[in-house]
């Protein structure tokens, strides 16, 4: 068997990522991360992150990547800044082809996450970076004493209409549903805010303005009723689209795109593992996609050992 690059080449520098790669490591496993923006992935825009172990307070994103990048430093994992184009099987393993790079490893772990769904409706894209946002973190000193819209009802848009409450002089969330997606404690503190109100049975039809946002039209489902709703920026948290283009048809796919995985995070394809919000039937949490990392490694590492891979010796015993 020909020698590969790396044991294990880890697609994607988030949480689950980044998790999978410490673990790798810390079993001996000559581990490189890949991404195309750098470590934390989608977290690192994230204002407080509740839903992740760590202090009472919470902690930002800005914090949580990169002291989970410093850990996967600290074990010798190898990082590389490129966007992945394909997976493909090799002889004694895969070749992972991106923009730049061309590697092989052994095993594969796919964490590449997910992008922000659209709306798609007319003036979204028209209005991108001038108003339209998807990171109230980012933007939201932006909108001081300005009135503001959040479209969707989950965690992530309810994590963002707080963020935003403390700049914005009143946020307004429109759900298309009947009721809000996101955990009791988020429901309870947006409720608890003087300055948020909610929309339920709404949806937004199309996003005005003139060099700017200036409003947006909304239509009650339960009514029928269409509506115009003043605002200077319109922040979007409506679900995710898996990153899963790059595999092609390598690996199975579930209906909605995210990859089919057993309980040690194995894909159809022997030596391809998949961790995070990627994967089919993830609860999109944070403490969950490390989770999913840890096991996919240890999977991985398995896996290695199976195949007669020889590791170096350096070890870390695993914890419990």
């Amino acid at each position: 068997m020909d020698a590969n690059d790396y044991d294990i080449a880890i697609i994607g520098a988030g949480v689950a990522g980044l998790n999978a790669a410490i673990t790798a490591a810390r079993h001996g496993a000559r581990a490189i991360v890949i991404d195309r923006l750098g470590a934390g992935g989608q977290v690192i825009n994230v204002d407080r992150i509740d839903n992740f172990p760590g202090p009472s307070e919470g902690m930002s994103g800005f914090e949580l990547g990169p002291m989970l990048q410093m850990q996967a430093d600290e074990a010798g994992v190898e990082f590389a800044l490129d966007t992945i184009r394909s997976v493909s099987k090799t002889d004694s393993g895969f070749r992972v082809a991106g923009a730049d790079l061309n590697l092989t490893a052994s095993a594969v772990i796919v964490a590449a996450g997910s992008a922000k769904r659209t709306l798609g409706i007319p003036g979204e894209a028209e209005f991108e970076g001038r108003g339209v946002s998807h990171c109230a973190s980012c933007d939201g000193p932006l909108m001081r004493g300005k009135e503001v819209c959040i479209v969707g009802g989950g965690d992530s848009a309810l994590d963002e209409a707080l963020a935003l409450s403390a700049h914005a002089s009143r946020v307004t969330v429109i759900h298309r549903g009947p009721r809000l997606k996101a955990i009791a404690a988020l429901q309870t503190k947006v409720h608890e805010a003087a300055n948020i109100d909610i929309r339920l049975n709404t949806v937004v039809q199309a996003i005005r303005g003139e060099g700017g946002v200036t409003a947006l039209s909304a239509r009650d489902f339960s009514t029928g009723a269409e509506s115009e709703i003043p605002c200077h920026g319109v922040f979007i948290y409506v679900g995710l689209e898996p990153h899963t283009a790059f595999l092609g048809d390598i690996v199975t796919l579930a209906a909605d795109g995210r990859i089919v995985v057993d309980l040690d995070m194995q894909t159809s394809v022997p030596g391809i593992f998949a961790a995070g919000d990627i994967r089919a039937r993830s609860v999109a949490h944070l403490a969950a996609s490390a989770g999913d990392g840890v096991t996919a490694a240890i999977s991985a590492v398995r896996h290695l050992a199976a195949d007669g891979i020889e590791q170096p010796a350096k070890h870390y015993a695993s914890a419990g």
